[in-house]
This record gives structure tokens, C-alpha cells and sequence, in this order.
């Protein structure tokens, strides 16, 4: 397994880690921790792996932030709404 691979599942297993400890503010500090390390993790794996790979690292990622996820595809979304009513 190639350096890339070990990182991201090293990252996967310390994020399923923290998710099991309580946290006073509903995890969003490890999701700002995880997301400032998993950004450059996936473009890692890209450079060494393609796109596809890259693709299939971000979807897991995604499954694991899901909430940090669904909150910027609101924020998104009243955005353009509000841009598109102006």
C-alpha cells in the first residue's frame, strides 16, 4: 500500500476515534482539525493514484463529515438564492 493510502486510512481511523469521545461542542473542532488535514490527504492521493482514486478518498471523507458537508450545501444554496432574488 503505497504511502498516500496508509494516510488516509491512518486519517480515517483517528477520525472514527475522535468520534467516539464526548465533546462539549458537538465535534465541530475536530471537524475543522480533520477537514485542514484531509484537504491536502486527498490531493495526495490524487497525485499518486489519479482521479478516480482521488474521487473515491473524497467520497469516503465526505461520509465521515457529513454534517460539515450538509451545512456548506446549505450555505451554498441560500447563497444563490439570495444572488438570484437580488
Amino acid at each position: 500500500m503505497s504511502l498516500s493510502l496508509t494516510l488516509v486510512c491512518l486519517w480515517a481511523l483517528v477520525a472514527n476515534v475522535l468520534a467516539m469521545t464526548p465533546s462539549k461542542d458537538h465535534h465541530w473542532r475536530n471537524a475543522y482539525i480533520l477537514i485542514g488535514i484531509g484537504i491536502p490527504l486527498v490531493g495526495y492521493v490524487v497525485t499518486q493514484h489519479g482521479p478516480w482514486i482521488g474521487l473515491i478518498v473524497l467520497a469516503a471523507g465526505c461520509s465521515v463529515l457529513r454534517w460539515p458537508v450538509i451545512y456548506f450545501g446549505r450555505w451554498v444554496r441560500g447563497a444563490f438564492s439570495k444572488g438570484a432574488a437580488e
